[in-house]
């Protein structure tokens, strides 16, 4: 364990001065019961909830200071998301650190994104403490790296047409993006469409769907994925 717990510090880019701390941040609470004196993850996951709620909120809100607050509150809940937090655990290999009781683990408990967003939080709730705050937001940085990369896939898996928007509005204005249905095919009660997507006169992709909208979105995912494409400008 402790070989373990040496190579997550080596990952998080911290080393505890109370290794206990960082013990108790990997004890799911199903490991409680047969461990009596061993407190579980779950004070250190609501402290760290919060530490990463706060870093993330000055992070962004220095990094997008045109944003207004609505803006700003969903790009955060992309960013503390069950399931991202689960993703950016297993990035630092929480799972196999993590120590649950027996059915749990034989449930598979180590792999659950529960499990392992509240161990994420744990484990930046017991930095917090150990460094009295010091170290908390370094921490944290380093675990969510570069924010906007971070935040360019989630944005645009979830609103493909806004981040090609955003991506072209700063360098070429508002009316740069526009949407062209190519044509359409099928019988009226199942029609498809299909539709261009141009950045001024430059056809970036198409996309097709069972209405222009939808259609608009699949050519918005597949001019994002050119304008990503290596040696594209």
């Amino acid at each position: 364990m402790s070989g373990d717990l040496a190579a997550l510090e080596g990952r998080l880019g911290y080393a505890f001065r109370d290794r206990a701390l960082l013990e108790q941040a990997l004890r799911h609470p199903s490991w409680a019961p047969a461990h009596p004196g061993e407190d579980h993850n779950q004070r250190l996951e609501f402290l760290g909830d919060a530490v990463v709620q706060l870093v993330l909120t000055e992070a962004l809100c220095a990094r997008y200071p045109a944003d207004r607050e609505g803006v700003l509150s969903k790009r955060r809940a992309l960013l503390i998301s069950g399931a991202f937090l689960a993703a950016l655990a297993r990035e630092l290999e929480l799972g196999p650190c993590l120590r649950l009781g027996a059915d749990a683990a034989a449930a598979g408990g180590a792999g659950r994104d529960a499990a392992l967003g509240d161990a994420l939080e744990a484990v930046v709730g017991a930095v917090h403490l150990d460094s009295a705050g010091a170290a908390s937001r370094a921490v944290v940085l380093g675990i969510f790296g570069d924010l906007a990369a971070r935040l360019a896939g989630r944005e645009g898996a979830a609103n493909p047409k806004g981040r090609l928007q955003e991506l072209a509005q700063p360098v070429h204005g508002n009316q740069a993006v526009r949407y062209e249905l190519v044509g359409t095919r099928g019988a009226d009660h199942a029609k498809e469409y299909e539709v261009a997507v141009y950045l001024l006169d430059r056809r970036l992709g198409t996309g097709r769907g069972s209405s222009k909208k939808l259609a608009e979105e699949e050519a918005a995912r597949a001019a994002l994925a050119a304008l990503a494409a290596p040696g594209r400008p």
